[in-house]
Formats: C-alpha cells, structure tokens, sequence
C-alpha cells in the first residue's frame, strides 16, 4: 500500500503519522520527490481500511499495489533512482547510473595474469569506460573451464584500479567470499545466483551497491522479486542487467531481450543495464546491440573486451579488442544524444 501525503502537510504531524505506523509493526519506505511524499507500508496491508487512512489529515492518496514486490516498483518510487559507484573514494573517478548518465562497464570476461589486466584496464579507460568489469571467481556450466584466479585475481583487479581510478565491477558467487570484496566497488551478482535468496538477503546488509543479473529463464516479475530481496534486506542501491535469455534458437548464445529496457523503465525506478557480449557470444554482433540498447533507453552497457581475444581463457569470442571497443565508444553518445543523455 502506498500513501501519498498532502504536499503542505506539517512536518511534525508526518514524522507522527509515521510513527504510528511503525508502532503498528509496518515497514516504512519514505520516497520524497519535487512535488511529492510517498510513503509505503511494507507487510499484510489486506485488512487495512483505505478510507479511514484517507481521514487522516496528512493524507491526499491511498493506492493499494497489487504486484508482489513494492520495493522495486516505480508506485512506491516515482523518481528514478541514482545509483552512485565509487564516488567517495580518494584516487577514484566514480560515476552513476540513472538519469542522464549512461554508465560503461568493460573488460575480460576473467583475470588471467596482472598485467593483462591493467592493460586492458588503461585502454578501456582511454577509450572512455567508467568502469572495470572482471571474474575473479568464475561460476562456468563445465566444472574443468576455467574457474578463476580467487583472492589472487581481486588483488591483480586491485592493482589495475590503483593505476587508472577506474571503480571494480566483479562478481560474488558465495558469501564467504565476501570478506575479500573490500576494495570491489560494485558487487555483480550473476545470473546462476539471481534466485539465490540467502545470498540477496546478505547483500541487503552491504554498503556496496548490487549489479543483478537477470537468470537465462527468469521472467522479468522474477529479477523484480530476486531485487525485492535485496531492497527490503536494507540495500536499495541495485542496477538490474538483462544479459539475454534462453529461447528455442541457437544462433546466438543468447537473445537480448531489448524490450526489458522500456518496460522496466515504467515498472521500476531501478537503472536497468544491458550486456551484449553475453546476450550474442559473437564478437561482431556486439556493438550493433549495443548502440541499440542506447537507443532503446538502457543506462549502461556492460561489455567484455580483451586484448587478445584469440588466446583468452574464456569468453574471447564474444569480447572487442580494445581498438573495436574505442570504436564504439566513438559512435555510442550518438544514440544517447537522442534523448539528451551522455555516455
């Protein structure tokens, strides 16, 4: 249920109006915009009667929201949310996703030795990336690829954003892991772990924010619900990435579900970010799909680039060189010129 207030109500008498509601055992989410004041009541609000909240004299609205999450959706949080990475660091340039912002992550798939990946780190940088995606452990279907380097890989992920300031983007697979992600500025939770619910509620209690990966055959309600977990943990900063999903084709790995990007846009207040290196596997489709989530909306783009994509441990036929990647980079604030965005 969500309560809109009166635009002049007094502040006293709604910090009250709160009160009684939390005394009442309800969860609050408090959203204040330019011009309105939102507050959700989070729990069994069946029995609630709508016209005796209306009553009260702080309040204009009572909306009942039907849809299983609240957290996530746009009628508990009108605004768009902002979700800043790495700007309250010394020696690191920051960024955000949402608004006019388009976040770009890129990188190797996985860490492979220190130097590859400050190389690469440097030309994604130049190229003009905001931020530095890499495995350090790697959650593959075949238990012999390769699985990372662990501990070590983080150290090498640091030692590249020490010498670039760009923020690190890699994925937790287990929350004993956790305790090496110190230095990691955005945690990924992949898509084998979206529907993971013990692992979403621990990142709730994190002060990083969270990227979630949608699962190959999750339904859009279902990334919705795995980011309610997280929310209602207490960790409201989550992007959500789609990165394809399981059809009856196989031309591509995957299949970019592009019209995620404006349905999400309506549903959720959420930044929604897309990965074409997953969702194609082909090297040559990425930019093409790339440019076309720009177009479409999305607020980032998360996209693997190797320096010899030849000879990488993993993923090598779905990652730009980094010359095709600073290729795209040129052609990219094109599409988010549209409408009125930067990249």
């Amino acid at each position: 249920m969500i309560i809109i207030l009166k635009k002049n109500a007094e502040e006293k008498k709604v910090e009250e109006f709160i009160e009684n509601w939390k005394k009442r055992g309800f969860g609050i989410h408090l959203s204040k915009g330019e011009n309105t004041t939102i507050v959700g009541l989070l729990g069994d609000t069946s029995s609630l009667d709508a016209n005796a909240i209306c009553a009260n004299e702080v309040v204009d609205v009572v909306q009942r929201v039907s849809a299983p999450y609240k957290m996530a959706s746009r009628k508990f949080h009108p605004e768009d949310t902002i979700v800043s990475v790495g700007t309250d660091q010394p020696g690191v340039k920051g960024s955000t996703f949402g608004k006019k912002s388009i976040g770009i992550i890129a990188g190797p798939c996985s860490v492979e030795t220190e130097e590859q990946v400050v190389e690469i780190a440097k030309a994604v940088k130049k190229a003009g990336a905001r931020f530095l995606r890499c495995g350090a452990f790697e959650p593959h279907t075949r238990p012999y690829s390769l699985q990372g380097l662990g501990k070590k890989g983080l150290d090498f992920l640091v030692t590249a954003k020490k010498e670039t300031g760009l923020p690190i983007v890699t994925e937790l697979m287990d929350i004993r892991q956790l305790k090496y992600f110190d230095d990691v500025d955005l945690i990924q939770i992949g898509a084998r772990n979206m529907q993971n619910f013990d692992l979403l509620k621990e990142m709730g209690k994190v002060k990083k924010p969270i990227l979630l990966k949608r699962g190959m055959s999750a339904t859009v309600k279902e990334l919705l619900m795995s980011a309610e977990y997280i929310m209602a943990s207490g960790n409201e900063n989550v992007i959500l990435c789609e990165r394809g999903i399981r059809t009856f084709d196989n031309y591509t790995r995957n299949c970019m579900d592009i019209s995620i990007i404006p349905y999400l846009k309506k549903e959720s207040h959420l930044p929604i970010i897309i990965d074409p290196s997953h969702a194609s596997g082909l090297r040559w489709m990425v930019p093409t799909l790339a440019k076309a989530a720009v177009a479409a909306g999305a607020d980032g783009l998360i996209i693997e680039v190797h320096n010899n994509p030849e000879k990488a441990l993993c993923d090598g036929e779905q990652s730009l060189r980094p010359e095709e990647f600073a290729d795209l980079m040129k052609v990219l604030p094109k599409y988010a010129a549209l409408d009125g965005r930067t990249c």
